[in-house]
């Protein structure tokens, strides 16, 4: 009997809408009492408390005050949680989204992740998974997110190593900096044009 196969469902890019049915907040609307947002750790969390903030660009070198972001990560012992619940101090899913104001920044409030072994066992260095949503794009793209204060441990990353041109990598290297005093990791997405982050097939 012949395979009869199934046609495609058509694809379309996340648009302007993406902010109004998941960033209520980035949009101006009241959050839902159930939101999935940027606190991905309460202050109770065990755990560096670190906050995660950066710029989207895109290949003209403009900021994209719409992009919407996705977040996994393990936590502070390199341990993955699948089950999410509001109530619990620490999640290891979250959302955010750019800004509509001069600033358009995206911003996540979590703990530091430890290590973490891929399915081979071999260590990964400490890293957030992200997958990127914006107008323009068919299909989200996939990049992790690692801290440059973690560089012995970069140096090892099996993935990190998958990249050829040592200075591609630097694409995917937060930076430590402060704000109001406490200590935040910058990471700037470039979508495409010079200086374009790594992405990820899967």
């Amino acid at each position: 009997m012949p395979v009869e196969l199934l046609p495609e469902t058509a694809s379309q890019t996340a648009g302007p809408y993406v902010h109004i049915g998941l960033a209520l907040a980035a949009a101006g609307n009241p959050s839902r009492p159930q939101e999935i947002w940027n606190q991905l750790a309460k202050p109770e969390a065990p755990g560096e408390h670190i906050l995660l903030l950066g710029h989207v660009y895109d290949g003209n070198g403009h900021l994209v005050r719409d992009a919407f972001l996705e977040l996994w990560q393990a936590d502070h012992l390199g341990q993955y949680d699948e089950t999410y619940d509001l109530d619990k101090a620490f999640n290891g899913f979250g959302r955010t989204a750019t800004t509509f104001d001069a600033g358009s920044e995206w911003t996540a409030h979590t703990v530091k992740p430890g290590v973490v072994n891929n399915a081979a066992g071999v260590p990964m260095a400490p890293h957030v998974n992200v997958s990127l949503f914006a107008r323009g794009i068919n299909i989200h793209l996939h990049t992790r997110l690692y801290f440059d204060d973690e560089a012995a441990a970069n140096a090892q990353d099996p993935v990190l190593n998958l990249i050829e041109q040592p200075q591609r990598r630097e694409t995917l290297i937060a930076k430590r900096c402060e704000v109001d005093g406490k200590p935040a990791y910058r990471f700037d997405i470039r979508i495409q044009g010079e200086g374009e982050t790594v992405f990820f097939d899967f």
